[in-house]
């Protein structure tokens, strides 16, 4: 069954793609969740159009999101937050707290775009995040976690 991506889908497709997947995986999952429609002849067509238009455009966001991880990866982002005598955390820290400590900073991400290379960060110290900013670029940065 064919269909064409609508998000941004983990170990899938990136919006705008047109993929292969099981019949239930997509009846069930990615259709009814708004992930996906079906990619029958007149959506394919209109979908053509639609990336004919959007391939000017995406020159510019790709340069966009290349300067923005050359920004980022001379960034380290602090975290603060509550430590026990011995350098344990209460509690984790998690994509959320990175990405509002990233807005601090000036970095506006969407938290679904992190991923914490050692999660679950339990303790005080310096770690390494990755952030999804395009289907081309993906830039590693690092973090440290402080007691208040």
């Amino acid at each position: 069954m064919e269909v064409i991506l609508k998000k941004n889908v983990d170990k899938l497709g990136y919006a705008n793609e047109i993929v292969t997947v099981k019949p239930g995986y997509g009846r069930n999952f990615l259709i009814p969740q708004g992930y996906a429609v079906l990619a029958t002849a007149s959506a394919k067509k209109a979908h053509e159009e639609v990336m004919r238009q959007k391939a000017h455009k995406e020159s510019k966001i790709l340069a966009d999101a290349q300067e923005l991880g050359g920004k980022l990866e001379a960034v380290t982002v602090t975290i603060v937050t509550k430590a026990g005598e011995n350098g344990k955390i209460f509690g984790s820290v998690n994509t959320v707290q990175l990405s509002e400590a990233l807005k601090k900073e000036g970095f506006d991400i969407d938290r679904k775009s992190l991923k914490i290379k050692e999660e679950p960060i339990r303790e005080i110290g310096a770690f390494e995040a990755v952030a999804n900013l395009h289907k081309e670029v993906i830039t590693t940065f690092k973090f440290n976690v402080v007691a208040e």
